[in-house]
């Protein structure tokens, strides 16, 4: 099909003024934060979607699905476009990109059973205030939490910060609703705890768009007491030491719901007034009181057992706590800095088991160092802790020096990002950890599944033969 007939069938299945064909809105749709520098600098080397679809039901999906089917069309589900990892770039040229965002009803919050429906265009941060005046919350908590949309934090098997207490997004989804490339609408059920056969969600959860689109999610409760939280913050020398402190808190069982650990320079980008040149080692307790409160305690007794670690006043840590989450203002001053003084950041977060962690952290920041340009700040902090393992948070800025907006992904972005990758796969560890895979990881994802990449491989062709969806995110896009 013709752009313009894409358009006119859109306009035809939906109505008019739920179509955008406008040329600009439509390069700026095709990327997303990946691709910042280039998109400040008014540069666009993605191919320009036909339009962005704003819809409205599961049926309204579906309809779109069916068109773009029967046309050959790629189609890019999109929430609250803060994706990070090139998930929501159109590579296929007169792309549709089918925008959720209207279905923004909360469905019913039920404190009986512990659990809120919501449509997928819900705002995290308005279910989780709603559920907070019925002294509940979700427990999820990511960085983009005032921006993050239901489906799409559901899409990307999202992470909060609280993740050690409450679990990442698969561990919080009930049950859901999603419709399929042949227009199929699917409704998993929500219940506690099921074993007919292999746990369905999870074909859904964490497709990134590629296989389905998610239109409506349940999720469980929990209990708010925000006026018991527990803060815990300590230097010390080593990443090496934090990452034995870290295992040994997890491995005797304790919850803290933060459990983080910061290198000498991440450290002191947030916490300049006490880090000095050493590691950071911050720790919240939350939840009943009397529980808050032994997990607090439990946690500084391990810690005093090591007395190379110093304490430091909690009312830091509080602080800290109190400015977690991006602020939509601080986007836009940032886009303002970039352009001023071409000095960006970026991040890539890996996991691994505890034996490896250190040996990968030691080896990405030697190399690093040794083969890519102009860096301003190399750091790192590991945020999510396992009984077996852990993440690690590669945070990178860099000058971008004699480069055009074109060329600053290959020559810096994902210079890094490789590095990060080729150690971590080495060592056995995974190359995503929980910001998505996007179309920027896709070419490892072989070696990263190994011969399992046959069960993800197998999912693409059965529910998505024709390859109408997200192509390149997950699944490495047909010539």
């Amino acid at each position: 099909m013709r752009r313009e007939e894409i358009v006119d069938s859109l306009k035809k299945l939906l109505t008019p003024e739920r179509v955008v064909a406008d040329e600009k809105i439509l390069k700026d749709a095709s990327v997303d934060r990946f691709r910042k520098y280039e998109n400040i600098f008014g540069v666009y080397t993605q191919p320009t979607p036909a339009a962005i679809a704003y819809v409205e039901s599961a049926e309204e999906i579906a309809s779109v699905m069916s068109l773009a089917s029967q046309n050959g069309l790629n189609i890019v589900p999109r929430a609250g476009i803060s994706a990070t990892e090139g998930g929501l770039e159109t590579i296929v040229a007169d792309s549709i990109v089918l925008d959720c965002s209207r279905m923004n009803k909360i469905i019913k919050i039920d404190p009986v059973n512990m659990q809120a429906t919501c449509q997928a265009g819900v705002s995290l941060q308005v279910l989780d205030d709603k559920c907070r005046t019925m002294g509940l919350t979700t427990g999820h908590s990511p960085q983009s939490k005032p921006l993050a949309l239901m489906g799409g934090l559901t899409a990307t098997r999202s992470i909060g910060q609280f993740s050690t207490l409450y679990g990442g997004i698969e561990e919080m989804i009930v049950g859901l609703e999603a419709v399929f490339p042949n227009g199929h609408i699917a409704r998993i059920k929500n219940v506690p705890r099921r074993a007919a056969g292999p746990d369905i969600r999870h074909v859904v959860i964490g497709n990134e768009g590629g296989l389905c689109m998610i239109t409506e999610v349940t999720v469980k409760l929990f209990p708010y007491y925000p006026e018991n939280n527990k803060f815990m913050g300590y230097v010390l020398e080593s990443m090496k030491l934090g990452f034995d402190i870290l295992r040994e808190v997890m491995v005797k069982g304790y919850k803290p719901s933060i459990a983080r650990l910061y290198d000498p320079e991440d450290g002191a980008y947030h916490f300049s007034h006490f880090a000095g040149d050493k590691c950071v080692l911050i720790f919240m307790a939350e939840g009943p009181a009397g529980l808050a409160e032994a997990t607090a305690a439990a946690i500084k007794e391990i810690v005093a057992g090591h007395p190379e670690c110093q304490a430091v006043d909690p009312i830091h840590i509080e602080r800290w706590f109190a400015h977690l989450n991006w602020d939509p203002k601080n986007i836009a001053e940032e886009r303002v800095e970039i352009a001023q003084t071409k000095n960006i950041g970026h991040t890539t977060e890996i996991s691994a088991n505890w034996s490896e962690l250190n040996g990968i952290y030691e080896a990405v920041m030697k190399r690093v160092r040794a083969e890519v340009p102009d860096l301003t700040l190399l750091g790192g902090h590991s945020s999510h802790g396992y009984i077996n393992g852990a993440n690690i948070y590669f945070v990178y800025y860099y000058n971008v020096v004699d480069t055009p907006p074109e060329e600053e992904i290959t020559k810096y972005h994902l210079a890094v990002k490789r590095i990060i990758i080729e150690e971590t796969l080495a060592r056995g560890g995974s190359i995503c950890h929980h910001h998505g895979v996007g179309k920027h990881r896709t070419a490892w994802m072989e070696q990263e599944h190994g011969s399992a990449y046959y069960i993800l491989k197998t999912l693409k062709e059965a529910y998505d033969p024709k390859g109408v969806m997200n192509a390149g995110d997950i699944w490495p896009a047909k010539k």
